[in-house]
């Protein structure tokens, strides 16, 4: 059983996937946290992400690793927790430069493809290519979508109100746009995805009905 969980941020994306998972007894994996991750490593270690050929050398010296448990997520650059330092706003500001590195997101896809091989039960994957790149014979798939607005709501709350909502709502637009037009793997919507639009729902609801899709797929293979 392999769930899907793709969408731009803000969306409910990691809190979604994360539920998901803990109810339907699925591991969990991460994928925007190991770009995150591998962005946080370029900058720590005075690599230009603006320069896609000085991103591409460098990509395979960090050894970025995931833990699977939805409860517990981790994730680690050369065995150091980086949960903290991944969300920072240097590292927003940088992580759509690094994950449109063809050569990160190979090395990135393999590590995820082979996670999600390895799951005993069955594993909820969230990201923005899922559907379509990394694992396009997912059992279930599902885009979250949500406003501007209400994406910018909830991202600033995440940080206390340090970024304003309509700073927060034009760093989503523009991150929206570069990951959606870059040239390797953008962010899109599955054909045969189910579209959620979560604006009006709670956590929740949103579980519930993802939940009841996976459910219904289950009985439908039996």
């Amino acid at each position: 059983m392999i769930v899907a969980i793709d969408g731009p941020s803000g969306t409910g994306k990691s809190s979604t996937s994360k539920a998901v998972a803990a109810r339907l007894g699925l591991s969990y994996l991460d994928t925007g946290a190991q770009y995150r991750a591998m962005t946080w490593w370029m900058l720590a270690n005075g690599v230009d992400v603006q320069d896609p050929a000085a991103v591409a050398d460098a990509s395979g010296k960090p050894v970025v690793t995931s833990g699977t448990d939805p409860l517990h997520p981790q994730i680690s650059v050369d065995g150091t927790d980086v949960s903290g330092p991944i969300r920072s706003q240097e590292v927003t500001a940088a992580v759509s430069a690094v994950s449109a590195v063809p050569e990160v997101r190979a090395r990135m896809v393999d590590f995820q493809r082979r996670t999600a091989a390895a799951a005993p039960a069955g594993i909820v994957v969230e990201g923005r290519d899922i559907g379509t790149t990394v694992l396009p014979a997912a059992t279930v798939k599902i885009f979250l979508t949500a406003s501007a607005e209400v994406r910018a709501a909830r991202r600033s709350g995440e940080l206390n109100g340090a970024v304003s909502v309509a700073a927060t709502r034009e760093a989503l637009i523009r991150r929206d746009a570069a990951d959606s037009g870059r040239t390797t793997s953008p962010l899109a919507k599955a054909d045969d995805a189910v579209e959620v639009d979560t604006s009006e729902l709670t956590l929740d609801e949103v579980v519930d009905r993802i939940v009841a899709l996976v459910e219904q797929r289950r009985a439908a293979v039996r």
